[in-house]
């Protein structure tokens, strides 16, 4: 597919989509569509194999047949490669609630020598947050989408270093008022938390309302994230301008200061 795929985002009724299922099939992760859906208030989940698109095939073929899912675009090629979500509620930070507690936040005054960057090396944070863990979601060509939006402003990493090592981070893309944090990762205990705090910190500062973090864990919540209906969270999307400039840089947060 190409970029059109931007403009059949707008028919996707994504408030009406299952709340535990896809919205969508869509093959195209193209820096464009990408932006688009996020915009929409959606999601990619890539099949990382064959197997995981047959099961897709499997699962949702009924719901796909009879329009609950939809197929933006789809011109006669296997629909079910990628995944398109919005799940209903929406577990989202607010400014000033991203949770470090009070334990980490003593070590990081007393003896922790971590410190944090942003948008320093966003290609290896997408990478770190890939390596090794399954199912493999970010594929190649998801990974090279997103680099596209870096390179025009739109994705963002924030890195925790100690000393030369990068420990932790985080990285997102940002749709008007939203960050929607695709992934993070540690190599030490806690950096991952202090690299989405700060990720908070620098958005909330740059004028961001919500930290979307798309999953609920109970380990979402350590965070200090909380359930948000689909539809109060697609309102707040679309209160932002929907085009413009992109953000290109975040501005630095004095957590770790």
């Amino acid at each position: 597919m190409t970029s059109r795929t931007t403009d059949w985002w707008h028919s996707v009724a994504v408030s009406a989509a299952p709340a535990d299922a896809p919205a969508a099939f869509c093959s195209d992760l193209g820096a464009p569509s990408l932006l688009a859906a996020y915009r929409a208030g959606l999601f990619p989940m890539p099949a990382p194999d064959e197997y995981a698109r047959w099961m897709n095939e499997a699962l949702y073929e009924d719901r796909v047949a009879t329009g609950a899912i939809a197929v933006p675009g789809h011109v006669g090629e296997l629909p079910y490669q990628v995944s398109w979500w919005s799940p209903d509620p929406r577990p989202v930070i607010r400014p000033g609630h991203a949770r470090l507690g009070r334990r980490l936040a003593r070590r990081l005054r007393n003896r922790l020598d971590w410190a944090t960057s942003v948008d320093r090396d966003f290609g290896r944070v997408v990478a770190q947050c890939g390596a090794g863990r399954e199912p493999r979601w970010l594929t190649e060509e998801l990974r090279r989408g997103l680099q596209e939006l870096h390179e025009q402003g739109w994705a963002h990493s924030v890195e925790v270093w100690q000393g030369a090592e990068l420990v932790g981070g985080a990285f997102g893309v940002r749709a008007g008022p939203v960050l929607s944090l695709d992934s993070m990762f540690h190599r030490l205990p806690d950096a991952s938390r202090v690299a989405v705090a700060d990720l908070g910190d620098r958005f909330t500062v740059a004028g961001g309302l919500l930290l979307d973090v798309q999953w609920d864990s109970p380990h979402i919540r350590s965070l200090g994230a909380r359930p948000l209906p689909r539809d109060d969270y697609l309102d707040l999307l679309r209160s932002g301008p929907p085009a413009g400039p992109p953000s290109t840089e975040l501005l630095p947060a004095a957590r770790l200061a």
